[in-house]
C-alpha cells in the first residue's frame, strides 16, 4: 500500500510517498507560496527517482496545491496513493488517537480550528478538498498533542480559576508528539527495551521550535510546551517561559493590540530577539566560538539558550527516575554536537556521562554517543514525522477494516 503523507503548513504543503510496510520513500517535496501572492514565485519542489525539480503554479489555496501535487505524482503510474495521512497540530481534548476521517470526524475537526488558527483550518480545508476531488482514497488524520493525552492531571492543570479554565479549554497540551514518539519507539529498538518499558527524556531540538518530553513507561508524562507551542525552551522567534506579568506588560505597552503582541513573542522574540540578527542559534555558537572578542550579546544568547534546556533536562530526569536514555533529535539535536555537550556537560549526578569524540562523529544514525561508564545512555536519533504518520495512517486504517 501507498500513503501520502500531508503537512500543511499555513503557507506551504509538505508531503511524502510512502510505501508501507517497506517505509520506502516514492517521492516528497513541497508547494511553496500557497496562498495569496507575495514577492517569492509560488512553486512545487518535488523529488522523485533520486531527481529534483521544481514546478512554477499559481495556488491561491491549499485545494489548488493538493491539486498540482497529485498532478505531479500521478505522472508516474506508480506513485498513484492508497491512502492519505493528515498532520494536525492540534487535536485538543477531542482527539487523543488518530482518527479515520468520515463526516463526523470532520465536525469535530472543525471545532479545533481556534486552537491553532495558523495550521488547523488550512488543515481542515485540505481535507475538504481531498474527500471532494478524490473520495475514493482513505484518510487519517495525525494529531502532534495526541502522544500527549497521557499527561497526567497534576503535570497539564494551570494554577487558574478552575471552572473559568475548563470553559475555555485552557490546560496543557504538549505539542511534537509525533517526533517524541517516535523516536522513542526508535530508541527502545535500538536498546532492547520493550516500548512500554522505555523510561527517558526526549529532546527535539529544531531550527524553528523545539521541546523536551519525559517518557515513562512508553507514555509521555510531561513536555516542555503548553497550550500552546510557545511555553518552554527558547526557540528559533518564539520565547518560551515567561512571568506572565511580563506578557500583561507587553500588553500594556502595545496599547491592548493582541495582534502585536502576538508577533513579539511568536515571531520576534527567542534567539533571534536576544540576538539581534539571527533567529538560527548555529549562526550565534558559530559567532561566538570564532571570534576572539565575541559580542557579549552572542555570549548571553547561547547562555539563555542553553539554561533554559539544561534546567528543563534535570527537571525532568527528576521526573523520569531511572532514565534508560537521553534523546537528541531534530536538525539541532542531530547535527550541532556543540549543543549536546553543553547540555549534557557536569550532569553526571544524574547519570549522564558523554563520550567527547562519538559526540564529535556519531557515524549512522541512531547512534549512543554515552561514554561506556555512563548509567544513562545518550542516543542521537534521526526524526522522521511523515514516516511515523505514515505507519499510523496504516495502522488506523487497517484497525478500521480499511473504512473511509
Amino acid at each position: 500500500m501507498i500513503v501520502l503523507v500531508l503537512n500543511c503548513g499555513s503557507s506551504s504543503l509538505k508531503y511524502r510517498l510512502i510505501q508501507m510496510p517497506a517505509e520506502r520513500e516514492l517521492a516528497g517535496g513541497e508547494a511553496r507560496g500557497v496562498g495569496p501572492p507575495t514577492a517569492s514565485v509560488p512553486c512545487i519542489v518535488h523529488r522523485s527517482n533520486g531527481k529534483r525539480t521544481m514546478r512554477e503554479v499559481k495556488m491561491p489555496d491549499h485545494a489548488e496545491a493538493f491539486q498540482q501535487v497529485m498532478k505531479l505524482l500521478l505522472e508516474n503510474e506508480d506513485h498513484r496513493p492508497d491512502m492519505l495521512g493528515h498532520r494536525i497540530v492540534h487535536g485538543g481534548s477531542l482527539f487523543t488517537d488518530p482518527v479515520v476521517v468520515d463526516g463526523k470526524a470532520l465536525k469535530k475537526l472543525e471545532k479545533t480550528a481556534g486552537l491553532a488558527p495558523l495550521h488547523n483550518p488550512p488543515a481542515i480545508e485540505l481535507i475538504r478538498a481531498c474527500r471532494k476531488f478524490y473520495p475514493e482514497l482513505p484518510q487519517v488524520a495525525v494529531f502532534d498533542t495526541a502522544f500527549h493525552a497521557t499527561i497526567p492531571a497534576c503535570a497539564y492543570t494551570y494554577a487558574l480559576p478552575l471552572k473559568q479554565a475548563a470553559r475555555l479549554g485552557i490546560r496543557k497540551y504538549g505539542f511534537h508528539g509525533t517526533s517524541h514518539q517516535y523516536v522513542t519507539g526508535e530508541t527502545s529498538r535500538f536498546l532492547g527495551i520493550a516500548p512500554e518499558r522505555f523510561n527517558g527524556v526526549s529532546c527535539h531540538l529544531g531550527s524553528g521550535g523545539a521541546s523536551l518530553c519525559a517518557v515513562v513507561n512508553g507514555k509521555s508524562m510531561d513536555n516542555t510546551m503548553g497550550y500552546s507551542p510557545l511555553q518552554g525552551l527558547v526557540m528559533s522567534t518564539r520565547c518560551g517561559d515567561l512571568d506572565p506579568a511580563v506578557v500583561l506588560k507587553l500588553l500594556h505597552h502595545t496599547h491592548g493590540s493582541t495582534i502585536e503582541l502576538e508577533k513579539i513573542l511568536n515571531k520576534r522574540s527567542g534567539v533571534l530577539g536576544l540576538s539581534g540578527d539571527s533567529a538560527e542559534i548555529r549562526d550565534v555558537f558559530a559567532s561566538v566560538l570564532n571570534s576572539s572578542d565575541p559580542q557579549r550579546r552572542k555570549s548571553l544568547t547561547a547562555e539563555v539558550y542553553l539554561w533554559r534546556l539544561r534546567k528543563y533536562l534535570g527537571a525532568y530526569l527528576t521526573l523520569v527516575g531511572k532514565a534508560d536514555a537521553v534523546i537528541f533529535t531534530d536538525s539541532i539535536g542531530e547535527n550541532v554536537p556543540l549543543v549536546r555537550w553543553a547540555v549534557c556537560a557536569d550532569m553526571e549526578s544524574f547519570g549522564l556521562k558523554m563520550d567527547l569524540e562519538k559526540n564529535e562523529k556519531p557515524g549512522s544514525l541512531p547512534a549512543d554517543i554515552a561514554a561506556e561508564s555512563s548509567m544513562v545512555r545518550i542516543l542521537v536519533v534521526s526524526t522522521n514525522e511523515e514516516l511515523a504518520i505514515a505507519q499510523q495512517t496504516a495502522a488506523t486504517l487497517s484497525a478500521n477494516g480499511g473504512r473511509k
